[in-house]
């Protein structure tokens, strides 16, 4: 199994933070089938061989993500993937 961290400073404040997460988990489930659910300032997000959270700070913004086998082989694309999202989401 692989696992991926991201983590992203940022100067939006928690709450528009939080909005970003909202749209960029609306993208996810749009596009690869993730179910998302928070859970306080975490987005727990999951789907067939991948699991993880999106935590959300004041000043910052973390993805953890947790890949099964068949995905582990494309960790480095899906890595780059949630780079350019997050860094795009909170631009």
């Amino acid at each position: 199994m692989a696992q991926i961290i991201v983590e992203r400073t940022h100067n939006l404040g928690r709450e528009a933070a939080r909005e970003k997460a909202d749209e960029l988990a609306a993208r996810l489930a749009r596009e690869f089938g993730v179910s998302c659910q928070w859970q306080g300032d975490v987005l727990a997000v999951r789907r067939s061989g991948a699991d993880g959270r999106i935590e959300v700070y004041e000043d910052s913004v973390k993805v953890l993500l947790n890949l099964g086998l068949l995905l582990s082989a494309m960790g480095n694309s899906i890595q780059g993937q949630i780079e350019r999202a997050l860094d795009k989401a909170l631009a």
